[in-house]
């Protein structure tokens, strides 16, 4: 038990650290590549913190468990929004772009219907899948090609651009490191203290795949880095959907009736309430009310999953 405290303490340390040096590295990257915040924080940040997601729905697909693949996006991309989010909005409030709003926020509650239909229809073929993929590239060529999102101006050290790439490397190894170690110990210990299997599952396993995500956000938000924060989180959904699904889907068609309608439809509220929060009145912030907001429908959406499991 001591042994796994101890691992469970430096995987921590690992993530948070890994997180510092992440933010650090990829807004150096944008600062010197010309590329907003942003798109660094949907593209590089989005991705690397999307592995965990990856690996798990991957592995569910290889091995023909449906309920794996399909559930871990879901339950990813809905604590992603209402819970990391919504925190992130609470801590430090969101400047939400003209091109957030015209193009990222409408996408990404575009593929998040997309997958809803997916999950009304029962399946998600190997064609669905390809679609899905051409979607994403599409997507991504999208954003770099009309980029014009401002970087945030907040003074800081000039970093060279080979030692912010190391950076940027170096800040995910960590992140994914911890956060696998984390999610393992911290399943360890609640065992060892007799918790209940289901908790562990609903609490431990599905926010610990986002573990990257919810300390990444936290810190670009400390760091006054609110469409790093953003993108990361708009970009891990989009990848979640598109990219991991699609991949998933080509290597075996993935069947969606083990989901219940009470996910899907928390999984498109949560788009719907970034969206609402981009659109409504002339702040263009995802302030602290909308964070509190998402927080008390997350608190929701697990107080059903307890009284359900």
């Amino acid at each position: 038990m001591i042994v796994t405290v101890i691992i469970l303490v430096v995987s921590l340390a690992l993530v948070i650290i890994g997180a510092d040096i992440l933010v650090d590295g990829a807004s150096a990257i944008a600062r010197k590549s010309g590329v907003s915040e942003f798109v660094i924080g949907l593209t590089i940040v989005g991705f690397g913190t999307s592995c965990p997601e990856l690996v798990v729905s991957l592995t569910g697909a290889i091995q023909g468990s449906s309920d794996i693949a399909i559930g871990n996006v879901v339950g990813s991309n809905i604590f992603n929004t209402l819970l990391i989010l919504g925190l992130t909005a609470v801590l430090s409030p969101l400047v939400i772009s003209k091109e957030n709003k015209t193009r990222d926020i409408p996408i990404t509650i575009g593929v998040t219907a997309i997958l809803c239909g997916c999950i009304f229809l029962g399946k998600i073929g190997r064609i669905a899948g390809g679609i899905f993929l051409l979607l994403f590239a599409a997507y991504m060529v999208y954003c770099f090609k009309f980029d014009n999102s401002q970087t945030e101006d907040v003074p800081e050290k000039e970093t060279k651009l080979p030692k912010a790439i190391m950076l940027t490397i170096l800040g995910l190894l960590f992140l994914i490191f911890g956060g696998k170690y984390f999610v393992n110990s911290s399943v360890e210990i609640a065992k060892a203290l007799e918790v209940s299997e289901k908790f562990i599952a609903i609490t431990l396993l599905a926010g610990g795949t986002s573990m990257p995500e919810l300390v990444t956000c936290i810190v670009a938000a400390a760091k006054k880095k609110g469409q790093l924060a953003l993108g990361n989180i708009l970009g891990s959904n989009i990848f979640n959907i598109l990219l991991i699904l699609g991949c998933a889907a080509v290597i075996r068609p993935i069947s969606c009736e083990g989901m219940k309608a009470v996910d899907t439809a928390v999984l498109f509220l949560s788009a719907v309430l970034v969206f609402t929060a981009a659109y409504t009145g002339k702040k263009n912030l995802l302030d602290r009310f909308d964070g509190i907001l998402m927080l008390c429908c997350e608190a929701a959406y697990l107080v059903w999953l307890f009284a359900t499991a």
